[in-house]
């Protein structure tokens, strides 16, 4: 740019700020009758556009309100509900009702009603009625917890896929924050597979979580994270906060991770979970991934091998780096273990290694995890 286009320049943004100054520092002038009633009638069509794109979130709410729950829970209590006269600590939290093969479950977290029997655990429904569970199914290392609940105009929520869930979509948290049943925040998805959180509950060994803006905070444990199809996609259970209230960052479990939990508790009592045998190289990192031949640290590295496991048979190797895992790539160490704690014992599962700076690809049939857990 030449000097007198500098100076042209210069005279211009100086003349945008003088005029601009000028603008904000004039008194408003005070309308006409006229004046504010035409403006008033330009607003109304402005705010009706927005108002229908925004009545998709209402009907959401409307769909979703009836199916959660508000969940207290008194430690202690096996069986029996509370006598009169007595006082305990309660925990608080909320569930989300569902139904399954007929029958109507309260999906919520371990940590909610950790240390209660059905009889401590008292459920409230949107229309006021306090009802107890029949009985409860939980798994600590995944902090998923399961109520049977039997009682007349149930509403089931509606599941979705959260496979299908990308960064950047809108999606509502519903629970009852300090108490506060039934209260509904907005926000987006802003990251997902979130490992290796401290929850304060050392128990959850599996995570991989959905984090949201939507806010969170004490008391939302259990609801659920919903799309804008009025489908549950998530379990709400931790925020990070200093301050103990919500700033922004709050997870939920993927709701196909959870039912992966939920339904085995419910079909067998307990969750079988597939085992592969491989020991993985926590310090696998960008300098590695260059040294043998990869241009970004993707994968997981193997640095062991459990004798008579799916991968010694299977013919995998220390310092093979497993890139992807049944059709889906894997990202990190801890997304592996996810992968092969929710993949169903026995089933075949195709490989794809990266050995000597090339690819091959090979199955191995899962096995179950408790014939290699050590001897109680």
């Amino acid at each position: 740019m030449g000097l007198t286009g500098l100076v042209w320049t210069n005279f211009c943004l100086a003349l945008w700020a003088q005029n601009t100054l000028v603008e904000v520092l004039e008194t408003p002038q005070a309308l006409s009758a006229h004046q504010q009633e035409e403006l008033y009638r330009q607003l109304q069509k402005q705010a009706e556009y927005w108002e229908r794109q925004a009545a998709i979130v209402k009907t959401v709410v409307k769909l979703v309100r009836p199916t959660v729950v508000h969940i207290e829970a008194e430690p202690g209590i096996p069986s029996l509900p509370q006598r009169p006269g007595t006082q305990r600590v309660e925990e608080a939290g909320s569930g989300v009702i569902v139904q399954i093969q007929g029958k109507f479950y309260v999906l919520t977290n371990r940590h909610v009603i950790k240390g209660s029997g059905i009889g401590g655990i008292k459920i409230s429904l949107a229309d006021g009625r306090r009802i107890f569970p029949t009985r409860l199914w939980d798994d600590p290392e995944s902090d998923v917890a399961v109520l049977a609940v039997d009682a007349p105009g149930l509403t089931p929520a509606r599941l979705g896929k959260s496979k299908e869930v990308e960064i950047g979509d809108f999606v509502l948290a519903v629970g009852s924050p300090f108490g506060l049943s039934h209260s509904v925040t907005f926000g987006i998805i802003s990251a997902k597979g979130r490992r290796d959180l401290e929850l304060g509950h050392a128990e959850v060994v599996f995570q991989d979580f959905l984090q949201t803006d939507a806010a969170i905070n004490p008391g939302n444990s259990g609801g659920p994270l919903i799309n804008l199809r009025g489908e549950v996609i998530g379990i709400n259970t931790a925020i990070a906060s200093n301050s103990g209230g919500n700033e922004g960052i709050g997870f939920a479990i993927p709701i196909d991770m959870f039912m992966f939990v939920a339904n085995q508790l419910i079909e067998k009592g307990k969750v079988d979970r597939a085992f592969l045998g491989v020991h993985l190289d926590s310090r696998f990192g960008p300098a590695m991934a260059a040294e043998v031949g990869l241009p970004r640290p993707i994968g997981a590295r193997i640095s062991g091998i459990t004798p008579q496991s799916p991968a010694a048979g299977a013919g995998l190797q220390v310092g093979d780096i497993i890139l992807q895992f049944d059709g889906q790539l894997v990202e990190d160490a801890g997304h592996l273990i996810n992968l092969v704690a929710t993949t169903p014992v026995g089933k075949k599962v195709p490989l794809v290694l990266f050995r000597d700076r090339k690819t091959l690809s090979l199955e191995v049939t899962l096995a179950d995890r408790a014939q290699f857990l050590p001897k109680q």
